[in-house]
């Protein structure tokens, strides 16, 4: 009797003691479970962070805000700042470009060219407003500033001067070419247009009377027509010497901010008459911008679309007309002939040779044949 009480308080404890293991056991196996689960979800977590984190080239804002929540100690603070998206240099360029001076040549090149290498193109096509107030500057240049990066802007604008605002100033190129050159293309282009429409002058003129779209262009000088006078022939040196009210006005102090903006400001100003060596050396300076442009450029699918630029009906002054003009414009002369010795100086130093021949610098004789590709 004695040895079976001894034999069920045995099995009594047994099943107590197994039932406590069930009961240990359940309770490892829920806290597993939850342990694991939690951290799969954390390492779930932590890799759609880390990926986020480099598609975007920064941290997530979740991220930022638990930062601001627990403090300001992050790993950047013991190792530095995070590596910045890496941008081509310059990554902002404007191209202000003067009137007949080969920019409807150089945009379509640059159409071409932003579709090959990817960069932002904005050509505006206002054409008539280049000097600007000064909220109209601030507007103007917020504008540009907002354009996704690598960009390169460009209008009919003079000179902007970004730094004055507190705003990034982009690098500037441009194109010139000789005055009396470019006063003649432009001349008979408002009168009679170009190869793409023989009658594309009506709509950029449409108020134009016919005594004054069949003027001789000779009567024009020599009997001191508006057109064919100051302020009207100072043209090319606004441009660069900005959107002071003194810029508009034929004179030293004009012409010397011209040339210290060119200097200071402008990577690159080349002269239309030597084009293939301006746009060699833009492949040069800016490849990521110009990087197979000559190729482009040669390519007979360009020219058939770029001869179609060139001014219709235009010819040659009379030699007294010419040195008249020629007089009137020695502010232009000075200004052209400094930019093509900065632009051949430019070229010596980057080792280009160029075949082109040199212009004449005074009394200029202007060849019936020569290209207008603007």
């Amino acid at each position: 009797m004695k040895d079976h009480g001894s034999k069920h308080t045995q099995n009594h404890v047994r099943e107590r003691n197994c039932r406590r293991g069930d009961a240990v056991w359940a309770l490892w196996l829920r806290f597993s479970l939850r342990d694991y689960g939690f951290c799969m979800g954390t390492l779930f977590l932590f890799c759609l962070g880390s990926l986020v984190y480099q598609l975007n080239g920064g941290p997530p804002k979740v991220l930022l805000d638990i930062r601001q929540y627990l403090g300001q100690s992050t790993f950047a603070d013991d190792h530095g700042p995070q590596t910045p998206q890496v941008l081509p240099f310059p990554s902002q360029v404007v191209y202000n470009r003067v009137g007949k001076c080969g920019s409807r040549t150089v945009v379509l090149l640059l159409r071409a060219l932003a579709e090959r290498h990817q960069f932002s193109l904005v050509s505006s096509d206002i054409h008539n407003k280049t000097r600007l107030t000064k909220h109209e500057q601030v507007d103007l240049m917020r504008n540009i500033s907002s354009i996704p990066q690598p960009y390169l802007y460009t209008r009919h604008v003079h000179f902007l001067n970004f730094s004055r605002f507190r705003l990034e100033q982009p690098v500037y190129i441009n194109i010139i070419r000789d005055p009396i050159t470019r006063f003649l293309s432009n001349y008979f282009f408002r009168r009679f247009g170009d190869f793409r429409g023989e009658q594309n002058h009506l709509i950029r003129t449409p108020g134009m009377k016919d005594d004054e779209r069949y003027l001789d262009i000779n009567v024009c000088i020599l009997e001191n027509y508006p057109e064919c006078s100051n302020p009207r022939l100072f043209y090319i040196v606004p441009y660069f010497c900005g959107q002071h009210p003194q810029c508009r006005e034929p004179g030293p102090w004009a012409l010397e901010r011209a040339k210290q903006n060119v200097v200071e400001n402008f990577l690159l100003v080349g002269v239309l008459e030597e084009l293939e060596d301006v746009l060699l050396l833009l492949e040069r300076l800016l490849p990521h911008y110009f990087s197979d442009v000559l190729s482009i450029y040669k390519s007979p699918a360009f020219w058939r679309m770029g001869n179609l630029t060139g001014t219709v009906k235009k010819h040659t002054p009379t030699p007294a007309a010419l040195q008249a003009l020629f007089q009137r414009m020695r502010f232009e002369y000075d200004f052209y002939n400094f930019v093509r010795q900065q632009f051949h100086l430019l070229k010596k130093k980057i080792g280009l040779r160029s075949a082109a021949k040199e212009l004449a610098t005074h009394n200029p004789l202007l060849d019936p044949e020569d290209a207008d590709l603007n």
